[in-house]
């Protein structure tokens, strides 16, 4: 049985109000070493805002900022990305990966009759690529040379369009 999301997903998954500012986000986000933020109404997803997206509107302001005030006076409602792309916790974990890569997302969050129940991250990915490699490492290992082919082994990672998957 192919693995699912629920299996690789975060569970606590830490949110801010729409009300929240973007100062109380970044101190968040910095205190959990997490680069997404869920934005929650009532226990329902109503945004995500990602660090990249706290940067470019301060950056983007023409105000000086003195002391972090534009990011006390603005708030996540005004940067969240509203139209989120969300994913079941059934759904297949190499689909949810495909898809992370084919839109360039960073994550996705797992909804589950309408509630927030985790998130999967592409640091999630990397961790199920990691466990992978040991895997394979350790049947290699075991495996006598005169036995070891290694051209069976296909182990370059292709995009949908055929290219070398590469970092950007």
């Amino acid at each position: 049985m192919p693995a699912i999301v629920s299996e690789i997903m975060t569970r606590d998954v830490i949110g801010l109000s729409p009300s929240a500012t973007l100062g109380e986000a970044r101190i968040l986000m910095q205190r959990h070493h997490i680069r997404h933020l869920p934005v929650l109404a009532e226990d329902t997803l109503v945004g995500l805002v990602s660090q990249r997206d706290i940067l470019a509107a301060q950056e983007s302001s023409l105000e000086k900022d003195h002391n972090g005030a534009f990011l006390q006076q603005h708030l996540l409602s005004e940067v969240m990305v509203q139209d989120v792309t969300t994913v079941s916790p059934k759904a297949g974990v190499r689909e949810a990966a495909l898809y992370l890569q084919k839109h360039k997302y960073g994550c996705l969050p797992v909804i589950d009759k309408g509630k927030l129940v985790g998130i999967v991250t592409d640091s999630d990915f990397v961790t199920v690529a990691i466990h992978l490699l040991e895997v394979l490492d350790a049947q290699l290992a075991e495996q006598p040379d005169d036995e070891l082919d290694l051209d069976d082994l296909d182990l370059a990672a292709t995009q949908d369009d055929g290219d070398d998957l590469s970092a950007r």
